[in-house]
């Protein structure tokens, strides 16, 4: 059976029949949810089973549930800090440091697949170079190497609960100002600059630790006059091209601010999908959604979905069974002693 290349979002705690005809359409592969969409774990599982039993192929369930200011999901869940911790933690202790990351992963990961959910989209790989606010505190690190490092280590977490790794925001969202969810940023650095410094994380863990990647709505000049995530230059040639890049490549939300100089909401999905990108998030826009299902010649394949078979969840334990795990206490007690030890 084909795959298409959207993933939506839904208003609510439960589906309503409106959003379920649009998540049965033949374009529509995946959801992402976010804090609306939460009251309880028990609620949130019962919302995941009811979505996941929508259609076959069924859908791919995402989130970003990240850590530290991006974690839609709180309360019974473990609270999560944010990336950057870790990074501070590692210039004090950098063998700990590396090893909490590895539990933080997995924390995060067997936290979201005990409630159904496939990925989230983590980590994020952008270098801090304290420019960035809407980056900032989500980024490990503005050492190249440290990065590297504590994200391998954050993915080998997610790996070994079950869970696909997304690198974002490629080639790199660090170095601009703007923020891309109300502004169009631009990056006018030579693309040298940009291979060997905010693309080094990527190139080093792509080969076999990345499994998916989200290009970023960011204009980098020395390449292209369009956003990386429109761009047949970034996708096509460079990441898949010269990169090798073989897993799925994510768009970034096409409803952002940053992806509306391309066009429309359709023209923007058009564009997303001829630059290369498998799989076009649009949420937060009701209108834009039914837009982009309605209006776009969206590719329905059987390659697209021999890629998502690569992301959905290995297994999904209960929530008793990771509660009870030595990982979740060893990973919420030493999370409890580093912002101790970093306040």
């Amino acid at each position: 059976m084909a795959a298409g290349p959207f993933m939506v979002d839904i208003a609510g705690l439960e589906v309503t029949q409106e959003e379920k005809e649009i998540l049965q359409h033949p374009s529509v592969s995946g959801v992402i949810l976010f804090t609306r969409n939460f009251e309880s774990y028990e609620q949130l599982a019962a919302l995941v089973k009811s979505l996941i039993e929508i259609k076959q192929p069924r859908l791919l369930v995402a989130v970003d549930q990240e850590g530290g200011r991006v974690q839609r999901f709180r309360g019974e869940f473990s609270s999560l800090p944010a990336l950057r911790q870790l990074g501070y933690f590692y210039e004090q202790n950098p063998q700990t440091a590396l090893e909490l990351s590895e539990l933080c992963g997995w924390l995060m990961a067997a936290e979201m697949l005990s409630v159904g959910i496939d990925i989230s989209f983590a980590p994020v790989m952008d270098i801090d170079r304290e420019i960035s606010e809407v980056i900032g505190s989500r980024a490990f690190s503005s050492n190249i190497d440290v990065l590297a490092l504590l994200s391998q280590k954050y993915i080998k977490g997610m790996h070994q609960a079950g869970m696909a790794a997304t690198g974002k925001h490629f080639p790199g969202h660090g170095a601009v100002k703007a923020d891309s969810h109300v502004a169009l940023p631009i990056d006018e650095r030579a693309y040298q600059s940009i291979f060997d410094e905010d693309m080094q994380p990527f190139r080093r863990l792509m080969p076999d630790k990345i499994d998916a990647i989200m290009v970023s709505h960011v204009i980098y000049t020395d390449k292209d006059k369009l956003p990386a995530g429109f761009s047949r230059t970034w996708v096509t040639d460079i990441l898949k091209g010269e990169l090798g890049f073989s897993g799925t490549v994510f768009s970034d939300d096409i409803t952002m601010q940053a992806a509306a100089s391309v066009g429309s909401h359709a023209e923007r999905a058009q564009m997303a999908i001829d630059a290369g990108c498998d799989c076009i998030i649009a949420c937060n826009d009701d209108k834009g959604r039914a837009e982009i299902v309605e209006q776009c010649r969206a590719p329905v394949t059987d390659r697209l979905e021999q890629k998502f078979n690569k992301l959905f969840a290995k297994n999904h334990p209960d929530i008793k069974s990771v509660r009870q795990d030595s990982l979740w206490i060893r990973a919420n007690d030493k999370i409890t002693q580093m912002l101790s030890e970093l306040a």
